[in-house]
């Protein structure tokens, strides 16, 4: 959608259009009548619409174009051209969604203008629409973990309010599938969920962008508060937005109202709004980046989402999920995870958390061979280094140690590990490294292990579960 459509009956008048515009770099396309641009407009809709308002020969006018236009195709300006113009046709057309009016015959540099506003105007609507539809999956809390089942706890009891949440944790934790849960759970399931990317709109655009923009001869463009109306904004990286914006939308959640760039009326607008951040939040306050007004209106329910490293039992599953995920969106192998795999992924780091385990499962299913179980040799790169079939890869720290040191580092990482990847799980930790749980307490009170503090504090929790 980045062409020209250029209706008029008079062929000389469309194809010199046509000409000035394509020697501006646009791209045009010709229609003679209302059936000639309707089969067009259906065929591609165009970036824009340039309408003759007298059509010879034609089953509708330029005004029944406009008016079925803006029923079908709101997206789409029409600047309307006409050597039968006069100030009451001009403001007749304005009024039915022309974005503006050009009387024959008309100045070049004038078409130009508007021309390259109206073009501005329809990539601002397409930046929207796309802004809003970013990443639009289901709210799916996946895992049974007892990090996951407290975080689903918590969601739970804020889905029934509309009380302000934000959502801290690491980059990639899924802090915005926990917005979506939230959506998806609570009464305004049905109505718009619409995501601002701060750290994604350059600063001088946040507020055309967030509150729209709007002149007395150009219409209305809304912005993405109009379009969250009833429903949910989730201000994603809300640490990113400008100091100039953070006032404005503070005092859009004092009064729920606006006003758009350029606009002399308040929009009223319904809105519950939840907030996520990578950053702290008091520490940007200190250094003068954050309003603290802002932050205490934003954060009356905070919510920490945990990241991967404290949810390893979730691994598999997740994994599971993101397998599906490919094979039914890209046409991926759907190959399941070997108990090599499944472990190896249980033992790394996860920095990238939920996002780096997703690009871990898709690089490894179009760089694999075959559809049989994903293997470990098939993970090897993002363990951090192959060995020789046999042996492992030994820290330069661990390297250098005393057989006894090293052997009993070895065995306290080893045995955390593991513990983690279980979720604190002590008896089946202790079936999978071949020890009777008794023995496994021993040992790790040993090596001055305090079980009372792994897996997120969950080790003692688990074990009362198992007795």
């Amino acid at each position: 959608m980045s062409d020209i459509l250029i209706v008029d009956d008079e062929r000389d008048i469309r194809e010199l259009v046509s000409e000035i515009l394509r020697d501006e770099g646009y791209e045009t396309r010709l229609a003679a009548n209302s059936d000639e641009a309707q089969a067009a407009i259906k065929a591609d809709p165009p970036a824009m619409l340039v309408l003759d308002l007298w059509l010879k020969d034609s089953k509708m006018d330029g005004i029944g174009i406009l008016m079925w236009v803006r029923r079908e195709h709101p997206e789409i300006p029409v600047v309307i051209i006409s050597g039968h113009g006069n100030i009451e046709i001009a403001v007749a057309a304005i009024k039915k969604g022309a974005y503006d009016f050009i009387e024959k015959p008309f100045n070049i540099d004038q078409l130009l203008v508007v021309i390259g506003r109206a073009m501005e105007t329809a990539r601002l609507r397409r930046e929207h629409v796309s802004l809003r539809r970013r990443d639009g999956a289901p709210g799916v809390m996946i895992g049974l973990s007892p990090a996951m089942k407290a975080l689903r706890a918590q969601l739970g009891k804020v889905t029934r309010s509309n009380g302000r949440v934000m959502l801290t944790g690491p980059a990639g934790c899924g802090k915005e599938v926990a917005a979506r849960f939230i959506h998806a759970q609570s009464a305004r399931a049905e109505a718009p969920f619409v995501t601002v990317a701060c750290a994604a709109i350059e600063p001088d655009r946040m507020e055309a962008v967030l509150f729209g923009q709007e002149t007395a001869a150009h219409g209305v463009v809304p912005g993405l508060l109009e379009q969250a109306d009833g429903g949910v904004l989730y201000l994603d990286e809300v640490a990113d937005m400008p100091p100039g914006t953070q006032s404005k939308i503070l005092r859009v959640l004092v009064d729920q109202t606006f006003m758009r760039e350029g606009g002399s009326e308040r929009v009223r607008v319904d809105l519950r709004v939840i907030s996520s951040t990578t950053r702290d939040l008091r520490t940007e306050i200190a250094a003068g980046n954050f309003r603290q007004e802002l932050f205490d209106r934003l954060s009356v329910v905070p919510i920490q989402v945990p990241g991967l490293a404290e949810r390893r039992e979730d691994i598999p599953p997740l994994a599971a999920h993101f397998i599906e995920l490919f094979h039914q969106t890209q046409g991926l192998p759907k190959r399941s995870l070997s108990d090599e795999a499944e472990a190896q992924l249980q033992a790394m780091n996860w920095p990238g958390n939920i996002r780096q385990l997703r690009n871990v499962i898709e690089r490894a299913l179009i760089l694999g061979e075959g559809t049989g179980p994903i293997e470990g040799r098939d993970l090897a790169g993002e363990a951090g280094g192959e060995a020789e079939e046999g042996r492992v890869v030994l820290s330069g720290g661990l390297a250098t140690l005393p057989l006894r040191e090293a052997r009993e580092l070895f065995e306290r990482e080893y045995l955390l590990t593991q513990i983690n990847r279980f979720g604190g799980n002590i008896s089946r930790t202790a079936a999978f490294v071949g020890m009777e749980r008794s023995a496994l307490h021993r040992k790790l009170k040993t090596l001055g292990v305090n079980t009372a503090s792994l897996s997120g504090g969950n080790a003692r929790a688990r074990e009362a579960e198992e007795l």
